[in-house]
């Protein structure tokens, strides 16, 4: 199909996409990589009047280290984070979770903030986003305000932002001491996304208990969560293979699991347990 009419605007500088998002907070759409809206809009599921087209702001687009954290700007391809050396090292989870997100293509051109702010229920980036306690930075027309990752994501398609504000950064604290990190994920055979998907990091202290432990978990409810009742399973225990398997069994508590064509909510709860069992151990393993 064929989109209906909009307006086309693409600013240069964060400033200018502001000003036209104030001016049409309702009938305006940001434009990131744009493999989720602009399906919508040929099926006509979007309409925006406005299109507000932010890939040629080129101050979103970076990876970098300040004090004790990682700023990633909005507009960073999910392929500079899954092939930058320095977050291999710092934080793998990132570009671990990168790299299971569609295709070359897609990694080339999608970005992390707008899968983000696009929140879909079996997008990759909020689980890990999730587990590893984020902040995210918005701009509108009163300035920033920063949100955590916990409660940035509403519902089925629904964030924290405001109509008149865009997602500009996210904010990593860096993993510190003895820790490891992983994403399990079932692939959707035809879409790519998570049937389940599974991020975890963990902290452990000198006797190999767990200090600390961050879990998020997409596909299974109608946004991304953070599995509360396995971090705190795990946390203070020696993460030998039954208090592993005891924590996973956690991984759906509260959760109104979704079904479909694919998978019923009865299976998607198992493969939460299986793969968050899969990858506290991954995590685990990872520890020197």
């Amino acid at each position: 199909m064929i989109a209906a009419r909009f307006d086309y605007e693409a600013p240069t500088t964060l400033d200018q996409a502001v000003a036209l998002l104030a001016r049409n907070p309702d009938e305006a759409k940001i434009l990131a990589g744009g493999h989720s809206l602009i399906p919508a809009m040929k099926l006509r599921l979007a309409q925006p009047q406005l299109l507000v087209d932010i890939s040629r702001i080129k101050d979103l687009s970076y990876i970098r280290e300040e004090g004790d954290q990682i700023l990633i700007g909005a507009m960073t391809t999910h392929y500079q984070l899954e092939s930058s050396a320095t977050l291999k090292q710092i934080c793998p989870l990132l570009p671990e979770c990168a790299s299971h997100i569609g295709d070359v293509q897609v990694r080339n051109k999608g970005t992390i903030g707008g899968s983000l702010a696009h929140s879909d229920p079996a997008g990759d980036w909020p689980a890990a986003i999730i587990a590893l306690g984020a902040e995210l930075v918005a701009i509108g027309p009163s300035g920033e305000r920063v949100i955590k990752a916990d409660g940035f994501f509403v519902d089925l398609l629904t964030t924290a932002l405001g109509p008149d504000e865009i997602l500009r950064e996210i904010r990593i604290k860096k993993p510190q001491g003895r820790f490891g990190q992983s994403y399990q994920k079932v692939h959707h055979p035809a879409s790519g996304f998570a049937v389940v998907g599974v991020a975890v990091t963990l902290n452990l202290g000198p006797n190999g208990s767990c200090e600390s432990a961050g879990v998020g978990i997409t596909g299974v409810g109608s946004k991304a969560y953070r599995a509360k009742a396995v971090e705190t399973t795990l946390t203070g225990r020696p993460l030998d293979e039954q208090a592993i398997a005891g924590a996973a069994l956690h991984a759906c508590d509260g959760i109104d699991a979704n079904s479909d064509l694919y998978a019923s909510g009865e299976y998607r709860r198992h493969l939460a347990q299986l793969y968050a069992r899969r990858a506290i151990q991954a995590a685990a393993s990872q520890v020197s």
